[in-house]
């Protein structure tokens, strides 16, 4: 995975968010076909929000990861997928123990066919009985704005981290071994 670079004409965005942006960030980065993962704030009222007052949930916005990925090696319905394995989508508000509208659930879409797979997902996920009660959000991708450089790379800088080692090691063992065929080398 990329993690520099200029995305190419084929590239495609996708913008997530389901709790606490470093345990999305770091579950992508190792997504065969992502080519960047940028954490940050989307779906609020404020321009320009910063960490702290996102996280006193002053903002209304979202934890969010934005993601650049090629849609000839991975289609955006498997970046779902992969989604729905690392957070609980039916929790309001929360994970696990980080709470307030900023870890909600919530899939930004960046066009129609974005909207409709993530209806469509949620839909088949609920039918299937995968999840009972899914609260995710889908709401259309405004304005992203990029976290402050210290929440890039959490997990690869922090591997050690109380926090990495109880909630993003267990997320990222489930990517591992629910998507193996996705997960890079």
């Amino acid at each position: 995975m990329k993690t520099n670079g200029s995305p190419s004409s084929d590239d495609a965005q996708a913008t997530l968010a389901g709790g606490c942006f470093w345990c999305l960030e770091a579950a992508f980065q190792e997504v065969e076909g992502v080519e960047g993962v940028t954490s940050g704030y989307t779906g609020g009222h404020v321009e320009d929000p910063s960490y702290r007052a996102v996280c006193r949930d002053e903002t209304g916005h979202a934890e969010a990861v934005q993601m650049t990925y090629n849609p000839c090696v991975i289609a955006y319905r498997d970046l779902l997928e992969i989604f729905f394995t690392i957070h609980d989508p039916t929790q309001l508000n929360r994970q696990g123990a980080d709470v307030g509208t900023q870890y909600r659930s919530a899939i930004f879409y960046h066009d129609e066919a974005q909207r409709e797979a993530a209806e469509e997902t949620i839909e088949r996920l609920e039918d299937e009985g995968v999840y009972s009660g899914i609260v995710t959000e889908v709401a259309p991708q405004e304005t992203f704005y990029e976290a402050e450089p210290a929440h890039h790379d959490y997990y690869r800088r922090n591997p050690e981290a109380a926090y990495c080692r109880a909630v993003i090691d267990p997320k990222l063992a489930k990517l591992r071994q629910k998507h193996a065929a996705r997960v890079g080398a």
